[in-house]
């Protein structure tokens, strides 16, 4: 299977990065395209084949991704419409706020065919095989949808949603890539301001993140059933939890969410 992948970004290079990781695609099989050069040289290092020409990158291609910033997705279809074939590939579209109404619209050839169209939502976390993705399916057969699912989740897990759910999606877990890391920024702080050097408390807060995580999945207990674990009858972590919510804790993550969706 070959795929290539249009925008070698933030977003694009990380999708990269986590696919090469995975056993779906050898690095030959992998075509990235990017309009500047010194983005590509490192994909070139890695051993995929690059290209500045987004038209050559979409040839004999079996899924094309399109992962380039929502402003520029309309002028990048227009480029390769005429070398894609509907009939035979995939294209998953990777941008915040594009509808698949616009897409089949920039895409339509006059000829009623009709282009094999995903949507897809994941977060920088895919270099690392972690992402968390939303998808749409929007015109892809049942084993289509299989094939592209498997991809996403070979880098992570995958979430097939209705086109109406990105949107919150994009805001849980893309937006919420920066939100947890602002998380780790504020704790790390407050583990020099109590005595610890920096690189220790950033490394003691990750550590912690991991074991919450770890927990939550193994006994898919609520949040609040494990706080209780460990919040002892006016002990200090009730006392450093009650702190936290009196400044808003909570208020101000569902408000950060909530923002994160507003236009």
């Amino acid at each position: 299977m070959k795929l290539s992948v249009i925008g070698a970004g933030a977003m694009g290079g990380a999708t990269v990065e986590g696919l090469l990781k995975t056993d779906i695609f050898s690095a030959q099989d992998i075509t990235v395209a990017d309009p500047y050069e010194p983005v590509l040289h490192r994909f070139n290092q890695l051993g995929t084949q690059t290209t500045t020409c987004n038209a050559e990158a979409v040839a004999d291609k079996d899924i094309v991704m399109v992962v380039v910033k929502p402003w520029l997705v309309e002028s990048v279809l227009e480029g390769i419409k005429d070398k894609m074939d509907y009939c035979r590939q995939i294209l998953v579209v990777v941008a915040a706020g594009v509808s698949s109404d616009d897409i089949l619209r920039w895409l339509d050839k006059g000829d009623g065919h009709t282009p094999k169209l995903a949507l897809a939502i994941p977060n920088t976390a895919i270099a690392q095989c972690k992402s968390m993705t939303f998808l749409v399916p929007v015109t892809l057969s049942p084993e289509e949808k299989d094939t592209v699912c498997g991809i996403f989740n070979s880098v992570g897990k995958a979430m097939i949603v209705e086109e109406r759910m990105l949107a919150a999606g994009t805001t849980l877990a893309s937006c919420g890539i920066a939100y947890a890391m602002r998380y780790v920024r504020a704790a790390s702080e407050g583990g020099v301001e109590i005595g610890f050097k920096a690189d220790d408390a950033k490394d003691i807060v990750l550590q912690t993140i991991k074991g919450a995580v770890e927990l939550l999945q193994a006994n898919g207990n609520h949040p609040e059933a494990e706080i209780d674990k460990v919040t002892t009858p006016g002990g200090v972590t009730i006392r450093g939890l009650n702190e936290m919510e009196h400044a808003g804790f909570t208020s101000a993550v569902i408000r950060g969410l909530k923002a994160g969706m507003k236009n």
